[in-house]
């Protein structure tokens, strides 16, 4: 595997990177990320903990001119503790940032500023009030989460938004506490919850949450529901069949080479008139198959009797 391959066989669509990206995070980051551009929002993007890189790939085409963007992981690092070590071990062992790179630039012409090591880095090398979006899907473990979501608070600018992954699955339960103790006790407002990955922002949150109320009711493939809960306005959304945003193909794509060549005309159809125009075995013709086919002893019989009926003395 070369510096420029992510995976064995290299990408050639964004679905063809390895990782859990669900089509409608990808709907909500693109939705999240144009509201903020259209209104002139200007902000640096980090994400923390990119596994193989597909949704750092996604993030990479809303860089805006000027603006910078980071990524943090361990990749094939050592580990800041042993529950950390051994959650890398069982969760990502065949991470590395060679993989990670390859994959970035199938897609894109420069790589990220990457910090390599544990995600208590960020806030020495992340401006404070600097970023615009924050992805957060990093450890699982509670303690590292809360430092994730502190780092999180201190990097965003005002109207910032935060996604926090792993919030509610079975296998997170340190996430879903450090997530719901944000929300109840340092400041954090959700603006909605996908299936995995909750939105928030620790500024006022009905703004953004009446676009994004309006958008998801114009569209027929996202299930709607409104719940509340400690003071908050929970905006849940689920799929319906819905549909990848357009994402460009890599550099590595081609269409496949049965797409290339024209399919070969197919052979002319028997149909019931050509079967009719077809000659049928005559009547002696049929006699002579016959004749052929049955033992040769007979055979000789009924020549015998055909030659002696011709005979002229009969």
């Amino acid at each position: 595997m070369t510096a420029t391959q992510g995976t064995i066989r290299p990408p050639h669509r964004l679905d063809d990177v390895p990782g859990w990206f669900p089509v409608l995070d990808q709907v909500l980051f693109d939705w999240c990320l144009d509201r903020q551009e259209s209104a002139g929002m200007r902000g640096d993007l980090l994400e923390v903990g990119v596994y193989m890189g597909k949704s750092a790939i996604f993030l990479g085409r809303h860089l805006q001119e000027g603006e910078r963007y980071t990524v943090c992981d361990l990749f094939e690092g050592d580990a800041p503790d042993n529950a950390n070590r051994v959650e890398s071990t069982k969760s990502y062992a065949a991470l590395t940032r060679q993989a990670f790179e390859g994959n970035y630039l199938s897609f894109h012409d420069e790589l990220p500023r990457v910090l390599q090591g544990p995600s208590s880095l960020v806030p020495g090398e992340v401006e404070p009030g600097s970023c615009r979006f924050v992805h957060i899907d990093a450890s699982h473990l509670y303690e590292h989460v809360y430092g994730d979501i502190e780092a999180a608070r201190d990097a965003l600018l005002p109207g910032g938004i935060v996604v926090l992954d792993d919030f509610r699955s079975e296998h997170t339960p340190g996430v879903a506490v450090a997530t719901w103790e944000a929300m109840l006790s340092r400041g954090l407002h959700p603006v909605c919850l996908s299936s995995q990955k909750l939105y928030g922002t620790w500024d006022d949150p009905e703004p953004v949450q009446e676009e994004l109320l309006a958008m998801a009711r114009e569209r027929t493939d996202c299930h709607l529901s409104l719940q509340q809960a400690a003071g908050h306005r929970l905006i849940r959304l689920k799929s319906k069949s819905m549909r990848a945003p357009a994402f460009p193909p890599s550099r590595h794509y081609t269409e496949s080479p049965e797409a290339a060549v024209p399919p070969a005309d197919p052979p002319p159809a028997t149909t019931p008139a050509a079967a009719q125009r077809t000659p049928a075995p005559t009547r002696s013709g049929a006699r002579t198959l016959a004749l052929d086919l049955l033992p040769p002893i007979v055979t000789r019989a009924i020549r015998r009797a055909r030659a002696a009926r011709r005979s002229p003395g009969r």
